[in-house]
């Protein structure tokens, strides 16, 4: 028995029925904004100059970073690569390899990775500092619906620039990976090309703009949520945009896998 009289298999259950909670706490409200956001768009009450604010935000604005990171995961996955196959298997196997992981994986998540760092956080902390100087509330006394004002929007926003953001990683990561593939080891061009094309399957394009359209929605949703909820001041916005990110990580990862069995088989 502990010093306040509870064993320690109950402390364990009840802290694991305080977190099951607040899990379920979350994903109510965030099945609720979701509803709202769809209600919103399908009624109309979304501004399009607000739709496209976020788009040049989230998706413009982003261009670069998500390029360079697509690049180096094309760069690291074929020096990688051409390490492994040297002298073993033909080395025009490595363009099929390169391809798969870009498009399949790398691209998607890195894109992901990319965007709640860039754009979650921002989001989650903006909202965070709306919600505690109450500025939320003047919205709501002023008669207009917060989820169609800052919700819809974003979450819009994702939906259209996240799956685009994706197909520039992909193709930005098989660039450099033909590149790099040809200064590691000496791979052409036409050779790379020749590999990719041996395994290469159109539905793994749609594939990996799937992930991206998922992402594009629950990764807005998530930051809107935690920063709707913020609680506590300044204090409270910076504990609120840590939590966001940890949150969309491991959704974002959770997520990327359950795609290969219920999409790959």
């Amino acid at each position: 028995m502990s010093a306040g009289g509870q064993s320690l298999p109950l402390r364990l259950v009840r802290g694991a029925g305080r977190r099951g909670e607040g899990v379920l706490r979350h994903a109510g409200g965030i099945g609720l904004l979701a509803l709202g956001t769809l209600n919103a768009t399908l009624r109309g009450r979304v501004r399009f100059a607000d739709v496209v604010a976020q788009v040049y935000s989230m998706g413009v604005q982003s261009v670069p970073l998500v390029l360079i990171t697509g690049m180096l995961a094309g760069v690291v996955t074929s020096q990688q690569g051409g390490y492994q196959f040297t002298g073993a298997v033909p080395l025009y196997v490595l363009g099929s390899i390169v391809t798969s992981s870009v498009i399949l994986e790398l691209g998607p998540v890195m894109t992901a990775f990319v965007l709640i760092g860039r754009v979650g956080a921002r989001i989650t902390a903006e909202l965070g500092t709306m919600q505690v100087s109450e500025q939320i509330d003047a919205l709501q006394a002023l008669g207009r619906d917060p989820v169609s004002v800052l919700a819809a929007p974003r979450v819009l926003a994702g939906v259209l620039t996240v799956p685009l953001l994706v197909g520039l990683a992909d193709a930005a990561g098989l660039f450099a990976g033909m590149l790099a593939a040809k200064v590691a080891v000496g791979l052409g061009p036409q050779s790379f090309l020749y590999g990719a094309r041996l395994f290469w399957h159109s539905y793994d394009l749609l594939y990996s703009l799937g992930k991206g359209l998922t992402f594009g929605v629950v990764l807005p949703l998530i930051s809107v949520h935690m920063g709707m909820r913020t609680r506590g001041g300044a204090e409270g916005v910076g504990r609120a945009t840590t939590a966001s990110v940890v949150f969309m990580i491991i959704t974002v990862l959770v997520l990327d896998a359950l795609f290969p069995p219920l999409f790959l088989n």
